[in-house]
């Protein structure tokens, strides 16, 4: 194999992963700043809960359900006038972060209420006895105990990330799913795409190695 050609193509899956690794880092960070306080409204306006609101909680939910029982894909057609709006362009690891962010948002905020739904309500119901205000308990009850659940819900978060980031390559966002389709596709070179998903799988299992062992240090019980 041609050497040129071989430095060229490291260049090229370099270049695809960085991408890929630009998406998933911009769309997790807004996942986590937005999913959060989300999968706590959730949560907190539930039944029999300090801030209990029936109509709240049933507007937020639907909206979630709406986004996340949309498939990937087309998600990605529908937000490019709003990705346009916003960054400018619809081409782009950073125009492709608008929909993974939308979509990782509402899913780490599923995953944000389910962790605080494992906390025993007698926990709760003991700070709210002692006459801590909502805010105290979200702060020193909550959000610790339910730290573990939280980042093994990241975890899960940036590895559906890491795939949905392939399919926004399709569609002009670059990273691997763009190389994947050039060499795999158009040229016909499967061992290129074969690379690409060996890397790929050993990223996964790195990220859920290192999320599982951050979040069992997490676990006080």
């Amino acid at each position: 194999m041609d050497k040129q050609y071989v430095l060229s193509l490291i260049a090229d899956i370099l270049k695809a992963f960085g991408e890929t690794f630009q998406m998933v880092g911009i769309s997790l960070a807004i996942s986590v700043a937005l999913g959060t306080p989300l999968g706590l409204l959730l949560y907190v306006t539930s039944k029999n809960l300090f801030w209990q609101n029936r109509a709240v909680n049933a507007v937020s939910g639907f909206i979630i359900n709406v986004i996340r029982s949309t498939p990937f894909v087309i998600l990605l057609v529908i937000l490019l006038p709003i990705t346009q709006k916003i960054i400018g362009t619809t081409i782009g690891p950073i125009a492709a972060s608008v929909p993974l962010a939308i979509a990782a948002t509402v899913f780490y905020a599923r995953l944000v209420q389910a962790s605080l739904c494992e906390i025993d309500r007698g926990i709760i119901e003991a700070a709210v006895s002692f006459g801590a205000s909502p805010m105290q308990i979200i702060k020193n009850v909550l959000v610790p105990e339910a730290m573990p659940g939280l980042l093994r819900g990241l975890t899960v978060t940036a590895i559906s990330l890491i795939g949905y980031s392939a399919m926004a390559g399709i569609v002009g966002g670059g990273g691997v799913g763009d190389l994947a389709i050039r060499f795999g596709y158009y040229r016909y070179q499967t061992d290129i795409m074969f690379i690409t998903v060996a890397i790929l799988i050993v990223l996964v299992q790195a990220v859920q190695m290192v999320g599982d062992v951050i979040a069992e240090k997490s676990n006080k019980k």
